[in-house]
């Protein structure tokens, strides 16, 4: 049996010492899954500053493509397109006239 001493010194010794903060570890996931370690802070800097779900919907688009060449590079297009798809589907919510009740005069 172990003591707890040992158990704590193990878990200290697994941690990835370039993670402080939990979007640092998605970000460095983010750069070894598309083989592009050179990039590493870009993909920190979307990990803490974009939507979690849109950065997972474009991984997801680059692991169902195998012929990728460039992994990176497809990935961030995939981001501006997925960014741009929301943008629309805001401005198109926010146009939409909301139909005015009638309103009768009391006197």
């Amino acid at each position: 049996m172990q003591t707890l001493a040992d158990i704590l010194k193990n878990k200290k010794a697994n941690r990835d010492h370039r993670n402080s903060y939990e979007f640092q570890a998605f970000g460095n996931r983010l750069a070894e899954e598309l083989g592009d370690i050179k990039h590493r802070a870009l993909y920190i800097k979307l990990a803490k500053t974009e939507d979690r779900n849109l950065l997972l919907q474009a991984l997801d688009h680059i692991k169902a493509s195998p012929n990728a060449t460039t992994k990176g590079r497809l990935f961030m297009w995939k981001v501006k397109q997925l960014k741009a798809a929301s943008a629309e589907k805001e401005q198109a919510t926010e146009k939409k006239p909301h139909p005015k009740k009638n309103e009768k005069e009391t006197n």
